[in-house]
């Protein structure tokens, strides 16, 4: 497969087009599914299969988000404590699934943690100790894109760690999230799973959308040509790490938006949740005061309408 084979064209093409159409959905917070699909542009000229698998998607996506406001509901009426960790490949479509399930969500309870690579004092300090400080109080949703889980993959094939330090996070990672599920917190655990040939393609598509080519860091590129050597600590780390208190859950991620929806679904049936009643909202008259005169806006500091 090259950059310049017909196929791998087509399918670039389909994946660039894919991104805009992520971007599409995460502005349409009051545009109905019937004037997405029908509308001007590029999705009105789509076939009619294509049509109605947008059409799908975006009904069981939105039908989902409303149940994730449920659970956000539940989660702050019952104090229940949650951490999400998203864990797989550079370009297996984490970041996606985690915008999805945040994007109608209150970030005061719904929040997200990605850590950047330790700083020189964190190196030094209890492995877990810089992730603890992100864990959830009653009421909370932590979603952690990647995780403590670095240590099992781009440490380990980058050589970042030691074996010592490697060992070491194996024996401690099964009592560290064993302490966590007791202290309350529920921990769910997602790999998200591409093919060799799917990354080659987003990896291809990033390079041809200016838009995306920030998202290709050397480590990215690296982790490419290291592909078996990810595979080998994928396979030990879900080997070692799949607890009974804490499992993995493998998400087929090839096709992007089946694995959203998959994946919202599964993370709806993890928890016990149901509708929560909330108090009727009455909004109250303003107050209106003679002695009070608004003042106009400077039109020096007034943003140009070039729109």
């Amino acid at each position: 497969m090259t950059p310049t084979d017909p196929d791998t064209l087509r399918r670039i093409h389909r994946d660039v087009m894919d991104s805009y159409d992520e971007e599409l959905e995460l502005e349409l917070d009051d545009r109905s599914l019937e004037a997405l699909v029908n509308g001007d542009g590029d999705v009105a000229k789509a076939n009619e299969q294509d049509r109605q698998d947008r059409q799908r998607y975006f009904r069981e996506l939105f039908r989902m988000q409303g149940e994730l406001v449920k659970l956000q509901q539940w989660v702050v009426a019952t104090g229940h404590k949650v951490v999400i960790l998203f864990e797989g490949r550079d370009a297996a479509g984490k970041g996606g699934v985690i915008k999805r399930i945040t994007q109608r969500l209150n970030p005061r309870v719904c929040r997200v943690a990605a850590l950047p690579a330790p700083n020189d004092r964190e190196r030094t300090q209890w492995y877990f100790q810089r992730y603890v400080s992100h864990l959830p109080a009653a009421g909370e949703i932590v979603l952690f894109d990647r995780s403590w889980y670095n240590r099992a993959g781009v440490e380990r094939v980058m050589g970042f760690c030691t074996d010592e330090q490697y060992e070491e996070f194996f024996r401690s990672v099964p009592e560290y999230e064993r302490m966590l599920v007791r202290s309350g917190i529920q921990l769910i655990k997602y790999w998200f799973s591409i093919s060799d040939e799917e990354q080659h393609l987003r990896f291809l598509g990033r390079i041809h959308d200016p838009l995306k080519q920030w998202k290709l860091s050397p480590m990215d590129l690296e982790s490419r040509r290291r592909w078996e050597d990810y595979t080998r600590a994928k396979e030990i780390m879900l080997e070692r790490t799949h607890i009974p208190e804490a499992p993995w859950w493998v998400v087929q991620a090839v096709d992007k938006k089946k694995a959203r929806l998959n994946c919202i679904h599964h993370l709806l049936g993890q928890m016990p949740y149901e509708e929560t009643e909330s108090p009727t909202i009455v909004l109250p008259p303003r107050e209106r005061h003679d002695d009070y005169v608004r003042h106009p806006v400077p039109q020096e500091i007034v943003v140009p309408e070039i729109y």
